[in-house]
C-alpha cells in the first residue's frame, strides 16, 4: 500500500492550485485546502496575524500534504479502517468531510453490519468496517466508491449549480465522477452512455 503521504501527494495533484469558484460552496481552494480550513486551524503562512487570501496563496503543496495528512486522515481515524478502503474514504474526506464516513457507515448497514450514519470513526464503524471487508474484501472498495459516485450525482440533482462538477460541458463525466471513479475497477465504471442516461434529466 502507498504511504499516507504519497497519498496526500496525489490528492493535492488531483485538487490542483488556486481555484475560486463562485459555484463552489467551500470557496476559494489551493490544493484542496480552503480558506475556512486555514481558519479553522489557526494556520498563518504569512505570520501576519491575519488568515486570508493572501495566506491561502501563499499556501505551497508540502503545507497543503500537511494539513491533509493530519487533520483528513490522521485525526479522523482513517487509518483504522481497512487498508484497500483507505485511499478512497482519504480522498473523499478531503472533497467532502465528514460525508465521506457517513456513505461508510450507511454502506455498513446496507451490507448487514448496522452503523450509526454519525460521520465519526469510532469502535462501532471501526469493526463494522471490518467486518464487512473480510465478508468481501474482493469489493468493499468498489461498493464504496460506487455509493461516492452515487452521492456527487445526488448532489448535484439537488443543486444545478454544482451539476457542472459531475457533467461536462460536452454531456461526459466530470470531475466529480472520474474522480469517484479512480478508486473503482473498470468493469464497475459507468459507461458515457449510462452517464449520459444518468443526467439526462438536467436540462
Amino acid at each position: 500500500m502507498k504511504t499516507v503521504r504519497e497519498l496526500a501527494g496525489e490528492i493535492v495533484a488531483r485538487e490542483g492550485g488556486f481555484v475560486d469558484d463562485p459555484d463552489d460552496p467551500g470557496g476559494a481552494t489551493k490544493y484542496g485546502v480552503t480558506l475556512q480550513t486555514l481558519r479553522r486551524l489557526g494556520l498563518d503562512p504569512s505570520g501576519d496575524g491575519v488568515v486570508d487570501l493572501s495566506d491561502l496563496h501563499q499556501l505551497d503543496r508540502a503545507q497543503a500534504i500537511d494539513i491533509f495528512m493530519e487533520h483528513y486522515f490522521r485525526r479522523p481515524g482513517i487509518g483504522a479502517l481497512p487498508e484497500a478502503l483507505q485511499p478512497t474514504v482519504f480522498d473523499m474526506y478531503v472533497n467532502a468531510g465528514a460525508n465521506a464516513v457517513k456513505i461508510l457507515q450507511r454502506l455498513c448497514t446496507q451490507m448487514g453490519q448496522p452503523c450509526v450514519d454519525d460521520g465519526v470513526i469510532g469502535p462501532q464503524t471501526i469493526r463494522a468496517a471490518q467486518r464487512v471487508y473480510d465478508a468481501a474484501p474482493a469489493h468493499f472498495a468498489d461498493a464504496y466508491g460506487i455509493a461516492r459516485r452515487n452521492y456527487y450525482y445526488a448532489l448535484a440533482d439537488a443543486r444545478p449549480a454544482s451539476r457542472k462538477y459531475a457533467r461536462r460541458r460536452d454531456g461526459g463525466k466530470g470531475g466529480w465522477i472520474t474522480r469517484a471513479e479512480e478508486f473503482i475497477a473498470p468493469v464497475y465504471h459507468l459507461t458515457e452512455a449510462q452517464h449520459r442516461a444518468r443526467v439526462a434529466a438536467w436540462a
